[in-house]
């Protein structure tokens, strides 16, 4: 992350400005806040595996019993739903493959309401930003 004074010489403006411009920003709502970000291979966790599912929708709690299930999964970092044909994705991490096998057997599988799941493992990331060209 990019210091302040930092990213008031690539706006062009003082710091203190740039330091105006956030706090208004922060206050109109357009930024949420500010978060670090974390390596999580750093920290020893190899694997990141991107989970899509489809549930079973003839049981009408099916989403929320799903929901607090998953919530309680701690390898789980991230939860999105969607409209379409998959209803919810997850990023899971896992310190290797045996834990990722453990993470899936003991936990994965165990969710209720799941119809159909699809696993997908990064191999790379080659974008991440939530850049937005103002």
């Amino acid at each position: 992350m990019a210091s302040n004074a930092t990213l008031a010489e690539r706006a062009g403006v003082t710091t203190a400005s740039l330091w105006r411009r956030m706090e208004r920003m922060r206050e109109e709502g357009v930024l949420k806040g500010i978060q670090a970000q974390i390596d999580w291979r750093a920290l020893g966790w190899a694997v990141e595996v991107s989970l899509r599912f489809t549930l079973d929708k003839t049981n009408p709690r099916a989403f929320d019993e799903f929901l607090a299930a998953l919530r309680q999964v701690p390898e789980v970092i991230e939860i999105q739903s969607f409209l379409g044909s998959v209803d919810w994705r997850a990023s899971v991490i896992a310190r290797d493959m045996a834990h990722w096998q453990q993470v899936y057997r003991d936990r994965i599988l165990t969710l209720p309401h799941i119809a159909e799941l699809d696993a997908l493992m990064l191999v790379a990331t080659i974008k991440d930003s939530g850049e937005l060209a103002l």
